[in-house]
């Protein structure tokens, strides 16, 4: 079992060196999320998923947005209640730990009042992880997504705003939740939170920080009439990165899912 930790090139050039057909690789990178061959180290993303990472030596790990995204996503999907034609937009908010090393010292030396604010990013709506988005929740229409960082540390939360009248007939916010609650039943690592769940906010503020030191993601879904507002949040650290990915190596392996998480 080897973890790659690079940047996507050195990741590529890294995977075709291993020889060893009894070696399983786990990339943290982006580089093989969509490539044939290797299973994508979601284990919640569909029936069958934990039985494919169980079978092949080559795991992409998803990457932080991409994860919170997909798991809003694909059970709406496979439920038909979102067309996959739909125009979909996102907007996620994460800590400056998902910058890596050279934009966590930015934040933390101090002196720069321009971090004291949020800061989006991606405006040319080309983000490294919309095609892992697209491939592996069904959409066939490029999501506009809207990347921001904001001046914590870690953290991310994804909110897809959504028009009943623009889905199915047969949508509505009580069927959407159902359909997470059925997709999600027994997920060790998904919570599922109640519909319009006030409990969850602090003086009417939602708390992006809420699953921090976790690998646990949160889906909730806020309804008012003809639209609904769906949400999930997560470490981005933990199900976002490290934790997924020792997630990923429990269910190759056959162990315990959470051992060490």
């Amino acid at each position: 079992m080897a973890f790659l930790c690079l940047p996507d090139a050195a990741s590529k050039e890294a995977a075709a060196m291993v020889s060893n057909p009894r070696t399983c690789l786990i990339d943290a990178s982006t580089a093989h999320r969509t490539a044939p061959g290797w299973a994508f180290g979601l284990p919640e993303l569909c029936a069958g998923q934990r039985e494919q990472l169980r079978g092949v030596k080559r795991i992409a790990n998803p990457g932080c947005h991409a994860s919170a995204f997909i798991l809003l996503m694909r059970p709406l999907v496979d439920a038909e209640l979102v067309p996959p034609a739909l125009a979909v937009s996102a907007t996620s908010i994460t800590g400056y730990s998902g910058g890596g090393k050279k934009m966590i010292e930015q934040y933390e030396a101090g002196g720069d009042p321009k971090l004291a604010s949020p800061r989006p990013y991606a405006l040319g709506l080309s983000h490294k992880h919309i095609p892992e988005m697209m491939a592996h929740t069904g959409l066939t229409t490029k999501p506009l997504f809207l990347p921001v960082v904001g001046p914590f540390y870690k953290g991310l939360s994804v909110t897809v705003p959504l028009q009943l009248a623009q889905l199915g007939t047969s949508a509505s916010a009580e069927r959407i939740h159902a359909a997470f609650a059925e997709h999600y039943a027994g997920e060790r690592f998904v919570r599922v939170m109640p519909l319009n769940d006030a409990a969850t906010m602090e003086h009417g503020f939602f708390d992006v920080q809420g699953c921090n030191d976790t690998n646990r993601v949160d889906i909730f879904v806020f309804a008012n009439g003809d639209q609904v507002l769906l949400m999930a949040r997560l470490d981005n650290l933990g199900k976002g990165a490290s934790g997924a990915a020792v997630q990923s190596m429990n269910v190759h392996l056959g162990v315990d899912e959470g051992l060490g998480l």
